[in-house]
């Protein structure tokens, strides 16, 4: 189900948004469910690799490149 929630924001970021909204000719309300769906998944990473980090630097784990060697 779908929910209508309200949100204040500057004029200069309805400035913004509309300017984006016309470029891409995209409604607006797209535009900010896009970005709160974006927002919460990078949320939800930064919160799981927390957890998970001290794991993998115990294991030596400590950049990409590790990373990418350990699972290539």
């Amino acid at each position: 189900m779908e929910r209508t929630i309200t949100i204040r924001v500057s004029d200069d970021l309805k400035r913004e948004l509309e300017g984006i909204s016309k470029r891409e000719e995209r409604p607006i309300s797209d535009i900010v469910r896009d970005s709160l769906k974006k927002y919460i998944a990078i949320r939800k990473f930064r919160r799981l690799r927390a957890m998970v980090l001290p794991f993998a630097e115990a294991q030596g784990i400590l950049t990409d490149e590790d990373l990418f060697r350990e699972i290539s």
